[in-house]
């Protein structure tokens, strides 16, 4: 049986919020993206990540380019590009762009789906709606006290 996650996290891949903010962001993010009744619930509850982790859109996953130039980027290269800093722990996103030779962040390439990183994030799986609003993305980030971003996952 196939599962749909919403993931809602930190613009900024390397912060993390206290307890308290990231337990409140939690409750009002199951609020906001309640539950489907159509599969067995899952609660949706913080996580709080050592390191820094890849928060992925599973088989969503279309294609990745340079937000900096607009150039489609190859998946062999993207693969590769990750792959290195995930042996260090996403402790540095920062990589040579191929097409214009900037240095750009992983975090801030031009994912179709949208993907990103982070050290910490709320999953709402199989959430009854599909992507939430810009108002309700502010207000979370506002209860948890920093922006927040979003990314739908298919598995």
């Amino acid at each position: 049986m196939s599962s749909d996650v919403l993931t809602v996290f930190p613009t900024d891949p390397y912060w993390q919020p206290s307890r308290v903010g990231g337990t409140r962001a939690a409750a009002l993010a199951a609020e906001l993206a309640p539950v489907g009744r159509r599969t067995a619930p899952v609660p949706t509850e913080p996580r709080w990540h050592e390191g820094v982790v890849f928060v992925d859109c599973g088989s969503n996953f279309e294609a990745v380019g340079c937000r900096l130039c607009g150039t489609p980027l190859e998946l062999t290269w993207w693969s590769q590009a990750v792959d290195a800093r995930a042996v260090g722990g996403f402790e540095d996103l920062e990589v040579l762009m191929p097409c214009c030779a900037a240095v750009h962040s992983l975090n801030d390439l031009d994912y179709r789906w949208p993907c990103g990183f982070a050290r910490f994030d709320v999953p709402i799986w199989n959430p009854e709606r599909d992507w939430l609003e810009e108002w309700d993305l502010a207000a979370i980030g506002k209860v948890l006290g920093h922006p927040v971003r979003q990314v739908r996952a298919h598995y």
